[in-house]
């Protein structure tokens, strides 16, 4: 049986662990479009408030180490840009050489997160303005706020991630 899990992080990682307990021999490939695939989502503001000071203490897993853990192939910097249904396949796109290749697969997981809301307000893009998704968010907020003293700041959204960013700033 071979899976292929679109996404990584929280919910892909995870049903790629869960595959692995569940059948040992299965082929198991992880296709994640960005760099890191298993990150502490919840840390990410306690890095940007300087609370985490070590960048790499955000990483759970590299896609190294899942792989020598569950003998899970882990597919970074690459996209999947097309699936078809009916030959059970995938067609994904290396986004280091730009190389597209076809893959097949008896059962897809599909898991690739969401992105954040941005209203289409005017000036929405201005220099400034972030969301805080991922570990690329992470580090803009944290330049930006490095590069200046004092401020003020206005976090649109009361959920964990945002009640958190609002206690590190």
């Amino acid at each position: 049986m071979k899976y292929i899990v679109i996404g990584a992080v929280a919910g892909g990682a995870s049903t790629a662990a869960r595959l692995r307990r569940m059948d040992e021999k299965a082929d198991i490939v992880i296709f994640e479009k960005g760099e890191y695939i298993s990150y502490a989502n919840c840390g990410l503001p306690y890095y940007i408030g300087d609370v985490i000071k070590d960048r790499n203490k955000l990483f759970v897993q590299t896609a190294t180490s899942f792989n020598q853990r569950f003998n899970i192939d882990v597919r970074i910097s690459t996209e999947v840009i097309a699936i078809d249904t009916n030959l059970k396949t995938i067609t994904a796109r290396n986004l280091l050489s730009n190389t597209e290749y076809r893959e097949s697969y008896d059962k897809l997981v599909l898991s690739p997160g969401a992105e954040p809301i941005r209203p289409p307000l005017p000036g929405i893009h201005l220099p400034g303005i972030f969301t805080l998704r991922n570990v690329a968010d992470t580090d803009l907020i944290k330049n930006f706020v490095t590069q200046r003293s004092s401020g003020k700041a206005v976090i649109i959204g009361a959920g964990f991630i945002g009640l958190e960013m609002a206690e590190n700033l």
